[in-house]
């Protein structure tokens, strides 16, 4: 079996029949668990010096997402989308007031939004949880190696991957992009739903009040970037078996991988 089957089989990029969270209990307690993972990961972080590789890391993750998904940035019926994702969860803004405001409110998220939404923003924090730890591991990696914050192509495309080999946590990255594609479909499906997008609107005001802007703004985000697709099959399909046999390459052949990472690094906007 090829590399890229095993990924697709592993992943299952086809829309799921029923979303694997729905068992999961999409409250405010569940929501403040997440943020309270990203939290001390982001403390971590900082008391151990860790800025400089963290900007490092996530930087070349960036370029690596904008090369490898460079058709669907452009595409017009995928690119708001792809956009999202790499802001909202491959981005490497500062999302530390946002969280804090979340937790903060969570039990208020829970009363003002539809339980859909509820679950969706319990997913999106799931996911930036993941995320947080799997990134600190890999900059507490960097660190420890004396690897170079800056460099050429080749060097950076090298140190990353063998801090991918030392951090290992296969079974963490699999969950990390199980739970990516969960809320990817989870988004998908919350923009089918009657007047959902004319009740998002009305809650502004409501949201604003109680302190929500910031999860509004990444819900309507959201909403409107998957709307604006029709269908995300053709995109959360990309996303399993780009990132599946991406990870398949970085665990199993990661000459291969450094390669196609030195070759993203080098892209000009790559």
């Amino acid at each position: 079996m090829s590399e890229t089957a095993k990924s697709v089989s592993v992943m299952s990029p086809t829309r799921p029949s029923t979303p694997a969270s729905a068992t999961l209990p999409a409250s405010a307690a569940t929501l403040r668990a997440h943020l309270a993972e990203v939290t001390r990961h982001r403390k971590a972080a900082t008391e151990q010096g860790l800025s400089g590789a963290l900007t490092t890391v996530r930087q070349i993750q960036i370029q690596r997402f904008r090369h490898f998904y460079a058709d669907l940035l452009v595409d017009p019926q995928h690119a708001r989308a792809t956009h999202f994702f790499l802001a909202e969860l491959y981005g490497a803004q500062d999302y530390t007031e946002r969280d804090a405001q979340f937790a903060r409110i969570a039990g208020a998220v829970e009363r003002l939004f539809p339980d859909k939404v509820m679950t969706l923003a319990v997913e999106l924090a799931e996911v930036h949880a993941l995320t947080e730890e799997l990134d600190w591991r890999m900059a507490d990696t960097w660190q420890a190696l004396s690897l170079p914050l800056i460099g050429p192509a080749n060097t950076l495309s090298q140190g990353y991957t063998a801090c991918w080999q030392r951090v290992g946590r296969q079974a963490g990255r699999r969950h990390q992009l199980e739970a990516v594609l969960r809320m990817g479909w989870r988004l998908a499906d919350v923009v089918g739903v009657p007047g959902l997008r004319m009740a998002l609107r009305l809650m502004r005001r409501p949201a604003q009040a109680a302190g929500l802007a910031a999860l509004q703004r990444v819900l309507e985000e959201g909403f409107d970037a998957f709307k604006s697709m029709g269908t995300a099959d053709t995109f959360l399909n990309a996303i399993a078996t780009r990132e599946g046999a991406w990870l398949d390459a970085l665990f199993d052949a990661p000459a291969n991988a450094s390669a196609q990472l030195s070759q993203a690094l080098s892209t000009p906007n790559g």
